[in-house]
């Protein structure tokens, strides 16, 4: 569906619905052994806490051994327990969407458990047959070259008039950079452009690729600024029209391509790509990995800005889908930071002047969530988005901010140079 049709952001919602999990009157058959499963995620929050209002009128606490989030959840059916047991994070999003259970604020649920990941071990991950299962309907989103294309426009032309309402006025869909709690969110996103720019050391001239143009302005940063000459590709239709619109260069030094980045050919002094290689999945580290070593001229410059998972946790996280992958990022993994390194390191580029700052992120994503529920309450988002799809947003952008804010998650910048 394109971002003019009816339903916007539909593709989405029923892409996620080959994830979707339904208990039936399993649950209440089961309700009297989802005390032990309590018993679980008591025993493994190692620091703060989750006040429980259940089904049958009892408040418990769980954790609160030592300081760190606190959560309060009031479980409106024990249903919603179950789809947590079973089908992790997945389960636990289609519990909230069914109003199973709700919270004042749902930030610090995603936090604490984020937080303790480690403690609470498989007690709220998918499990047996369904996490099978989810890792098959992931599979079906792989990227092959129409699956990328599909993937991309699945999420990102949902509508530039849509992301203009909260992104700010650089269109920057990554963590910005901010030195102190003043600092504006487009303050915060070109301090993280210049930083991604510094990295390259190009001078005028040169010949830049991004990869994952998203709404060109880096591309027009590098071309307007440093006087590079930029090709900048992407594979969604509304990012290239906004940018070819927007952020072209008086000079006509940046080269905006409808293009997938195995398909590029030629060299570069340097290349940028900021949070691209998230959407890769993990059987494309490696091509991603040779394009640059292919593309990058010796002793050239890649500056990569990209989100990575906890490495101690990472393969259990990549065994199924999490809610992400299901309903908001088709096709997509985060970073395994240690394996992106060898991948990168066996090809000749040495990795370099890694700068790690997901609380920047969980800022970032706190003010876009901000300026999301601004334009909801004001009624600005542009027609055809329904109060599902609006759920369905909200859930994702403070999911992510508990994840960074727990630690569970992180982003990084690092700069490659083929040796």
């Amino acid at each position: 569906m394109t971002a003019q049709g009816v339903s916007r952001g539909g593709e989405l919602i029923k892409g996620g619905r080959k994830f979707h999990f339904a208990p039936g009157m399993i649950a209440r058959i089961l309700a009297p052994g989802f005390h032990k499963l309590l018993d679980r995620i008591d025993a493994g929050l190692e620091t703060g806490s989750i006040l429980g209002h259940l089904p049958n009128g009892e408040t418990r606490l769980l954790g609160g051994r030592a300081p760190g989030f606190d959560a309060e959840i009031t479980l409106n059916d024990w249903r919603g327990l179950l789809r947590l047991a079973t089908a992790g994070s997945v389960g636990w999003f289609q519990a909230w969407e069914a109003g199973e259970w709700e919270t004042p604020d749902l930030v610090p649920v995603f936090a604490v458990f984020n937080a303790n990941a480690a403690s609470l071990g498989d007690a709220g991950r998918a499990k047996g047959f369904w996490r099978a299962g989810m890792r098959f309907a992931h599979w079906l989103n792989r990227n092959t070259h129409s699956g990328s294309e599909r993937n991309i426009n699945a999420h990102y032309d949902l509508g530039n008039d849509f992301y203009g309402e909260w992104l700010g006025d650089t269109m920057a869909y990554s963590s910005g950079m901010f030195a102190d709690e003043n600092t504006s969110l487009d303050a915060s996103q070109l301090a993280k452009i210049a930083a991604l720019a510094d990295r390259l050391q190009i001078k005028r001239g040169d010949k830049v690729l991004e990869i994952g143009c998203g709404w060109g302005t880096l591309a027009a940063h590098l071309a307007d600024d440093y006087g590079a000459d930029v090709t900048a590709i992407s594979l969604s239709d509304e990012q290239l029209a906004f940018a070819r619109d927007h952020r072209a260069s008086g000079d006509g030094a940046i080269d905006y391509r409808k293009q997938d980045y195995r398909d590029v050919t030629g060299q570069f002094d340097a290349i940028a790509s900021s949070e691209m290689v998230e959407a890769l999945g993990r059987e494309y580290w490696p091509t991603f990995m040779d394009t640059i070593a292919r593309c990058l001229k010796p002793g050239g410059r890649a500056a990569i800005q990209h989100i990575s998972f906890r490495d101690d946790l990472f393969d259990v996280y990549a065994s199924s889908a999490d809610f992400i992958q299901a309903y908001v990022f088709p096709g997509g993994l985060l970073i395994r930071n240690s394996e992106f390194r060898e991948l990168a390191e066996a090809r000749g580029l040495r990795w370099s002047d890694q700068t790690d700052f997901g609380v920047h992120y969980a800022e970032t994503l706190r003010i876009w969530r901000e300026k999301f529920e601004l334009a909801v309450g004001e009624g600005r988002l542009p027609a055809g988005f329904d109060e599902k799809f609006i759920r369905l947003w909200r859930y994702y952008l403070t999911y992510c901010e508990g994840g960074f804010r727990g630690g569970g998650i992180d982003v990084h910048q690092v700069t490659l140079i083929k040796e």
